[in-house]
């Protein structure tokens, strides 16, 4: 490209979008890359502050930023993503489906380091709905080196950074824990906030089991119902140390491989999550402490998402949410806007 004066312009070919701002009216293209410009143009410029524009000329080895915001594309757009049109240099991606948004971190931040290119994304790991914002994406300058946006795409490999997996229609089992509720001294306050939280991913809660602290007992309920084809098990309550609370080992003696015990994240410090390899697959078993009954939001909200999209959560998953991992109980809850478990 090339600079010249707006007066001097006509008949060359408008090399980028040129912006027009109306306070508190708009905000838009006058006029669109690859215009040619007019002598009616020209007033329209000058009246926008454009004494001088830059004009199209061909450079061995740059790219035009449209041209680079469709590379961008390239290296963002995965599973379940749409994109916008090129608007002076920038591409946007939306969601076309409802579900749980991931994006490859270190990807994503190996290619903004890469300089002179920006990709801005929304948090991964968290629920989303067809049409929702995901990413914004382009570079800075109007012409950009051929090869750093080559490094970029041979950093992505060929794996987009942004994808957003489905959520899963799923049958849930849940086991109530606890002697005072076995016993009828107590009622059971986990089932209406199990079926509030679950009616959010329409699961269907297929059997539902209240013992007492029994670690034989509930071992057994939960290998049963994954037999029988539960897709994910929920043990709610006696997740504590004292010594009737029995669910932690109940979990570990079904010999199912448990990720972790106790999570950095309050409330919900003392969750488990384990894996169940069952006759249909893998299962998770979930345990969750009495603080899901007390909090509007825990661990579990953290987690049930990646759980409905089959996400497997790692222990080094649940140990990064500790970053961020503390809820501020608000008086206004407005979850998930909000930095609880957004940390990293």
């Amino acid at each position: 490209m090339k600079l010249v004066k707006t007066i001097e312009a006509i008949g060359y070919v408008l090399c980028h979008d040129i912006t027009r701002i109306v306070p508190g009216k708009t905000k838009g293209p006058a006029f669109r890359k690859g215009h040619i410009i007019k002598e009616e143009d020209i007033d329209t410029l000058l009246g926008m502050g454009k004494e001088h524009i830059y004009v199209w000329e061909d450079l061995p080895g740059m790219i035009h930023e449209n041209d680079a915001a469709g590379i961008l594309c390239d290296i963002c757009q995965g599973a379940n993503v749409e994109r916008s049109e090129v608007k002076e240099g920038k591409i946007e991606f939306s969601a076309s489906i409802e579900g749980l948004f991931k994006v490859k971190r270190e990807l994503l931040n190996r290619i903004n380091s890469v300089g002179q290119i920006v990709i801005a994304a929304r948090h991964g790991n968290f629920p989303v709905k067809s049409g929702d914002i995901l990413a914004g994406a382009r570079v800075i300058p109007l012409l950009i080196e051929e090869m750093t946006m080559q490094e970029a795409k041979e950093l992505s490999g060929g794996h987009p950074i942004l994808n957003v997996l489905p959520f899963k229609q799923k049958k849930a089992g849940l086991i109530i824990t606890g002697s005072e509720i076995f016993h009828g001294m107590i009622s059971d306050a986990f089932t209406p906030v199990l079926e509030s939280k679950l009616a959010e991913y329409d699961v269907l809660i297929a059997i539902r089991d209240v013992l007492g602290d029994d670690d034989e007992k509930i071992s057994d309920a939960c290998v049963k119902m994954i037999n029988r084809g539960i897709d994910v098990v929920i043990c709610a309550g006696g997740m504590s140390v004292d010594p009737d609370d029995r669910t932690p080992l109940a979990i570990k003696n079904t010999e199912a491989n448990v990720v972790s015990y106790g999570v950095p994240v309050l409330p919900g410090s003392m969750f488990m999550l384990a894996y169940y390899d069952g006759p249909f697959g893998e299962v998770p078993i979930v345990g969750l402490p009495g603080c899901v009954i007390y909090n509007r939001r825990s661990i579990f909200d953290l987690v049930l998402p990646r759980i409905m999209a089959d996400d497997r959560v790692s222990r080094e998953d649940l140990v990064l949410l500790g970053n961020g991992g503390l809820c501020l109980n608000c008086v206004e809850c407005v979850f998930p806007r909000c930095g609880f478990g957004k940390g990293n």
